[in-house]
Order: structure tokens, then C-alpha cells, then sequence
């Protein structure tokens, strides 16, 4: 028998179970966005580092945020 290989397999269009869903796009943010953090609340983007983290001002303090933006809302 031959080991499983680490690449993953190709969708076959006969398959009865559908591909995994495509990723959801990446949020984009600008300065002075106003936005909400579900562990820190509102907040406006103060510093966006090219697509690899933003910088919020949520009053009391200001947080780094990574991408991806799992609990980052734009309001």
C-alpha cells in the first residue's frame, strides 16, 4: 500500500458530497474607521499596516489586531 500524500484531492464533479466553500474575503479597513471588537466594543482604526494588522483606538486603550479580522466588524 502506498502512504496518503500531504496534497489534497481534487473535487470530482460526480462526487455526491460538495466542496468546501470558498474563504470568505479578507475585510479591508481605512483610518477613521468606526468598528466594533467583540471582546474590546467600538473603536476607530487608528493605524492600518498594509493587509497584515490594524491598530484600534477603543478609548481606554488602543489593540493590534491580526488578520483575520474574526471578531472585527465595520460599522
Amino acid at each position: 500500500m502506498k502512504p496518503a500524500s500531504g496534497a489534497s484531492r481534487r473535487h470530482m464533479p460526480t462526487s455526491p458530497f460538495s466542496p468546501p466553500p470558498p474563504a470568505p474575503p479578507v475585510e479591508q479597513f481605512s483610518v477613521n474607521d468606526r468598528v466594533t471588537h467583540d471582546r474590546y466594543g467600538l473603536g476607530v482604526v487608528t493605524v492600518v499596516e498594509d493587509d497584515a494588522a490594524v491598530v484600534v483606538d477603543f478609548g481606554s486603550r488602543q489593540e493590534r489586531i491580526p488578520t483575520p479580522f474574526k471578531k472585527l466588524y465595520k460599522l
